[in-house]
């Protein structure tokens, strides 16, 4: 009689911890407006100069446990590249040898998944969050040329190149808040670090090669399905 006693209290037990664990898991959809500022690198004879911009990013987020979920997003900004190749001292002839500077428009696409530490504290939710993706870099049309101009006349020349889209790895690393306003719809502030190794958008010009960090300081709206 004990031993069935005891059997069901701890079937019990088992269905209403599934059930409160069913109740606690929520997905909700964000979209959110950010800043994208980076660090020059300097290598290979290139200082490579990313220009910092406004972007968007889209969220689909799932909380599966009290604590663990995770999500996708997809992100895009402008992701402009300023590149500078200094040569070596030049012959007192050579009129056009000196520095060549270029810059070139990208737009950054870019896609991860990450996984996202949360508590909910009344209606506060703090989280972290940590993943990997990709980042696509892809040149806006018409651009290659540029002029080298001389260091003691008016006279340029034009020298012709190609522009190139680039695909590289992504790992995502953050932590943020969100404030519910209402049942299924509160703000999100969050700050999401890039780090990924620097693009080549031109022949004309090799990449630093070295790792760039991009901060996102970013402010959105959340609706909770």
């Amino acid at each position: 009689m004990q031993n069935r006693f005891m059997h069901r209290a701890f079937l019990l037990a088992v269905l209403f911890a599934s059930s409160s664990l069913a109740g606690f898991a929520q997905t909700d959809v964000a979209a959110s407006l950010y800043g994208a500022f980076s660090g020059s690198s300097t290598a290979n004879g290139i200082e490579q100069s990313p220009s910092n911009s406004a972007g968007g990013l889209l969220e689909l987020r799932h909380i599966s446990k009290p604590w663990l979920g995770y999500e996708g997003t997809y992100s895009y900004n402008r992701a402009n590249q300023s590149y500078s190749i200094v040569n070596p001292p030049c012959p007192a002839y050579d009129l056009f040898c000196g520095s060549l500077h270029g810059t070139f428009k990208a737009n950054a696409h870019e896609v991860t998944g990450d996984w996202v530490a949360s508590v909910k504290l009344a209606n506060l939710r703090p989280f972290a969050l940590a993943g990997v993706g990709m980042i696509f870099d892809v040149p806006v049309a018409g651009q290659g040329d540029l002029r080298q101009c001389s260091t003691i006349s008016a006279v340029c020349v034009l020298i012709s190149g190609s522009t190139n889209s680039n695909k590289k790895p992504v790992f995502v690393y953050g932590g943020g808040l969100d404030w519910g306003l209402l049942p299924h719809i509160g703000l999100r502030f969050q700050y999401r670090g890039n780090l990924y190794k620097a693009p080549n958008l031109s022949s004309l010009f090799t990449s630093t090669g070295k790792f760039t960090q991009t901060a996102e300081p970013m402010v959105g709206v959340y609706f909770r399905l």
